[in-house]
């Protein structure tokens, strides 16, 4: 199903992707009326307000909870960005599905993975691969992304444990959860050290000491069962404390990294679904006694949403990989991908509902598939931290960031810098996830964007024999450019903008610092493909267009560029006569041949 070399050939496809293909085949057609795990079923529970039954039933057969359990404790979790492409087949479909089937537990297992004893891990690792849930209990209505004023207490309990007294809101899954992660003060000293993270066995706890009932409904992913636990005096067992007491904090900085890269990863499937409707209704539509699609402001708008998607995959695939092969510089890549990843599949989604008009609204007939994943994404990519906290934690740090990696990189000799084996290569294998090597802080380090000036040099050198590269060497000179007036404003800001309350000044240049991140991460995937196994790419086109798109955004763009867009979206096209993915990957999908031979007036 994927189009990638046999078995036994260099990248060939590994049993995560092997996986990925099962459950596109389990989920089937999208379009068939009469699929169970269709777009129908999916719209009419939608429309109730809950999850397909039949697709929790499914995914309960294919045993996804075990893809949330790191293998080392039996489970199938080895890879974080083979992790990401899985899920993000079910994204494809339905966000409530895969927040309120797969995600929460997902995120709910690794401070278990992280701080976890050795029995507290198996429990865990049989409650999950047995198709239980364990949901992650952090938010607080009160306190917002605020996590050191989170207020559900843990106080020692007079006979040993602890007495749970608070609340805890829109938690996914809180009502039919066995267990949950709770986020609790077991210190009221100021400090980093006042929380700590208890595994709370939920169906064991006294009923009239917890109240599991609240029920909040959202716009977006309606199904899923957003609740909120009440507690009163609540007790649990000592052995609940997972790690050290006040050591959640801690836990909590390092192992969101793991899901702010692999998070944006899956969301990417909306943005392939969202594209992929109205490229449809394009190329049905007619106008001018033309299909919508051959008019040039529309094709510009969809190959520059093709462009856009392949930047996130891009980012949130390179990022994912810097997991295993470079986890102390994952703090930044991590805020960076959960930044602009949800961005620029927003913004996306908005032009693409401006191009598919009043359609966009609608609830019923063949577009409505695309007004629930605009509703859907908003709230997929508020989860787990905003933008704003997203580069909150990278303006800190943008100052030692400039002087210890930018400015070397700037000024050194190219050829002195090496990427490790393997981070742009997205089929090469990967170490084990070791969530041990997580750091707080990057330190300084930056070995992705210091690969900015490696690639420009070798552009420029190569595009003198190759005329195809002349665009994209200009395009890397140009980023290139940014980044040495980044450095430069960066080691100027002033005291108060190197902390987190900075100014509109700090996170603007952190926000061109994540797409100068971006560009890096395109270009290393360009420049590490094998033109005879993927050539799509190895083909300048994808990254010409992709570096396009970020310097618009950096405000360096070249003006327009109608023939790369031109043959974009003949790329765009093909995959979409061919049933294959608009991400990196461009894997096969379960659907039947539908050419785009109707009329939609």
């Amino acid at each position: 199903m994927t189009d990638l070399p046999a078995p036994g050939e260099r990248g060939a496809p590994d049993a995560a992707l092997r996986r990925t293909e099962q459950l596109e085949s389990l989920l089937g057609d999208p379009d068939d009326p009469a699929n169970p795990l269709g777009t129908a079923a999916v719209l009419a529970a939608d429309e109730r307000g809950e999850l397909l039954a039949d697709g929790e039933l499914a995914l309960a057969g294919f045993g996804l909870g075990a893809e949330f359990v790191p293998a080392a404790l039996g489970g199938r979790l080895e890879r974080a960005d083979r992790f990401a492409l899985l899920m993000r087949t079910l994204f494809r479909r339905d966000c409530s599905l895969g927040i309120g089937y797969g995600v929460t537990s997902f995120i709910a297992g690794l401070p278990i993975w992280a701080d976890g004893s050795d029995e507290q891990r198996r429990r865990a690792a049989g409650l999950l691969g047995g198709g239980g849930r364990i949901v992650a209990a952090y938010t607080e209505l009160e306190h917002g992304s605020d996590f050191a004023r989170h207020g559900l207490s843990a106080r020692p309990a007079p006979g040993g444990g602890y007495l749970l007294d608070g609340g805890k809101q829109l938690v996914n899954n809180i009502g039919r959860a066995e267990a949950a992660v709770l986020f609790a003060r077991t210190d009221d000293r100021p400090g980093s050290r006042g929380h700590s993270h208890l595994l709370v066995d939920l169906d064991a706890a006294p009923a009239d000491r917890i109240d599991r009932s609240a029920r909040y409904p959202t716009s977006g992913v309606r199904g899923c069962l957003l609740g909120g636990a009440a507690l009163e005096s609540c007790p649990v067992p000592a052995g609940a404390l997972l790690g050290r007491e006040g050591g959640a904090m801690e836990t909590v900085l390092k192992v969101f990294q793991v899901t702010r890269c692999v998070l944006p990863g899956m969301v990417v499937g909306v943005g392939d679904s969202q594209l992929r409707t109205v490229l449809g209704f394009a190329r049905r539509r007619r106008l001018y006694g033309a299909p919508v699609s051959a008019l040039p402001p529309a094709r510009a708008t969809l190959a520059g949403a093709f462009a856009d998607l392949l930047v996130c995959d891009a980012l949130s695939m390179v990022a994912a990989r810097s997991l295993h092969l470079e986890p102390q510089e994952a703090n930044v890549r991590s805020a960076a991908v959960k930044y602009l990843v949800p961005k620029l599949l927003q913004d996306s989604s908005y032009r693409l509902g401006v191009l598919l008009g009043a359609r966009s609204f609608l609830r019923e007939g063949p577009y409505a598939g695309f007004q629930k994943m605009a509703r859907d994404l908003p709230v997929v990519a508020l989860a787990h931290a905003s933008a704003a906290v997203c580069l909150s934690n990278i303006v800190p740090q943008l100052p030692r960031l400039a002087e210890r990696a930018w400015r070397p990189a700037l000024e050194c000799d190219p050829a002195a810098y090496r990427a490790p084996d393997g981070l742009f290569r997205l089929h090469d294998p990967l170490p084990a996830l070791d969530l041990g090597r997580l750091e707080l802080t990057s330190r300084g380090t930056d070995g992705l964007t210091a690969w900015l000036p490696v690639f420009a040099a070798e552009l420029a050198a190569e595009a003198a024999e190759r005329p195809e590269l002349t665009e994209l060497a200009a395009l890397a000179h140009d980023v290139v450019g940014v980044l040495g007036d980044l450095a430069r404003r960066a080691c100027e800001l002033p005291p108060r903008d190197r902390t987190p309350v900075a100014g509109r000044r700090a996170f603007l240049l952190a926000e061109r610092y994540v797409l100068l991140l971006a560009a890096a991460a395109c270009l290393g995937v360009h420049r590490a493909a094998d033109p005879g196994t993927d050539p799509f790419l190895a083909d300048p086109l994808w990254v010409t267009a992709a570096l396009r798109r970020l310097t618009e955004r950096l405000g360096t763009g070249r003006g327009p560029a109608a023939p790369v867009a031109d043959a974009l979206y003949d790329e765009l096209a093909a995959r979409h006569e061919d049933a294959r993915t608009f991400d990196l990957f461009r894997t096969r999908l379960a659907r039947r041949e539908t050419p785009d031979t109707g009329v939609d007036s």
